[in-house]
């Protein structure tokens, strides 16, 4: 009887044994099925250099012809296009690396391997050979890297981990390109469905005018209100007030928070302090100091659909968001000449950060400063 391994009810009639039985594909192409004891067995495929020389592919066990045929012929275009080694996603990273490293130098090569340290090479996707490698791999990888911390309440958290995310994927879309270009694999295909995250790269920064900021005051419930006002008056972050209670007030004008950042305890204004013993009332030292209108404490969600209608109402866009009125308690407090060190220890940050962000405003006040300077 004639046997061809591409009927299931042949291969069912097959003797086990340890040498595939072989069908040819291409001329130098096979592709073979080694029958178990068990009755099911696994698929090879065999390809013939031109220098003569055999090379085998493991293709694994597949119910169907078809399924192993298009395995078979991925690998078989991989040869034909260079080289009919097997490479996973972690060792083409590590010849990207040694790559930059003689085209572009130390300083290239040590920053793409730091990633791949850091997200590849002991991440599930860095053990999958190249011929394997799906758009869903590299989409689940990209995604998993934007896990942000769902108790931070930083909209902008969210955007930095997004825009990261591309640098990581470009990096790695170069490793898996060089590796196409070495003919390592047939197909840029996969990878190449894969889009970075769109409108990430720029830190939102929505400045609110002083008219803006009345009108969304105006369109908020009495207790956004209240919130949106503590923000404004001490610049803290919304989810620091959010977790203060009645007892972190101290009515002689400090106020203890506890954040991201640890435990700090930042002066008053005048203004903010009148304000927080508006909101605090007589109500006992574990009541939240800022409530919902249950008496329950703010979650970031509850202010970010408040927030959200108010705006609609305000006739604001939509990139204002309740993060923008801390950006513009630190802006006016730098306007008003308050030093950097002061104002970043209000804030619960770094001089570093601010004056990344709010340099300029700092430097506009030198100017003015200087230009009262009589030199000559």
């Amino acid at each position: 009887m004639k046997q061809d391994i591409s009927q299931a009810g042949y291969r069912k009639l097959l003797e086990p044994r340890r040498e595939p039985y072989w069908r040819r594909y291409a001329s130098g192409d096979y592709i073979g099925f080694r029958k178990l004891d068990d009755e099911t067995g696994t698929w090879i495929a065999r390809h013939r250099s031109k220098d003569g020389k055999q090379h085998y592919r493991a293709l694994g066990a597949f119910q169907e012809f078809d399924e192993a045929m298009k395995k078979a012929r991925e690998w078989f275009a991989q040869c034909d296009g260079g080289s009919p080694e097997v490479v996973t996603v972690t060792q083409a990273c590590e010849r990207y690396v040694t790559d930059r490293r003689a085209e572009k130098g130390e300083g290239t090569a040590k920053d793409a391997e730091g990633r791949f340290r850091r997200l590849v090479y002991s991440n599930p996707i860095g053990r999958i050979a190249l011929s394997d490698l799906r758009a869903s791999h590299v989409t689940d990888w990209r995604n998993a890297q934007i896990d942000t911390d769902p108790d931070d309440d930083d909209p902008d958290a969210e955007r930095r981990a997004k825009d990261s995310a591309n640098r990581n994927l470009a990096t790695l879309k170069a490793a898996l390109n060089l590796a196409y270009r070495m003919g390592l694999v047939s197909s840029t295909a996969q990878w190449d469905r894969v889009d970075s995250f769109q409108k990430v790269g720029k830190r939102r920064e929505r400045f609110l005018t002083v008219p803006e900021r009345k009108r969304l005051l105006a369109a908020a419930s009495p207790e956004l209100t209240r919130l949106l006002r503590a923000v404004l008056l001490t610049a803290a972050r919304p989810g620091e007030l959010a977790a203060a209670t009645v007892g972190d007030l101290d009515t002689a004008g400090l106020l203890t928070l506890d954040g991201k950042t640890g435990r700090r305890i930042i002066p008053l204004s005048p203004d903010a302090l009148s304000h927080l013993k508006s909101c605090a009332g007589k109500r006992d030292h574990q009541a939240p100091l800022l409530a919902r209108a249950d008496g329950k404490a703010w979650t970031r969600y509850d202010w970010r659909d408040q927030v959200g209608a108010a705006r609609v109402i305000a006739g604001l866009p939509d990139e204002v968001v309740m993060y923008n009125l801390r950006h513009v308690a630190l802006s006016e407090m730098l306007v008003s000449r308050i030093d950097v060190l002061t104002v970043a220890r209000i804030a619960g940050t770094s001089v570093a950060m601010i004056q990344k962000h709010y340099g300029h405003l700092s430097k506009d006040g030198i100017v003015a400063k200087l230009a009262r300077v009589k030199m000559l």
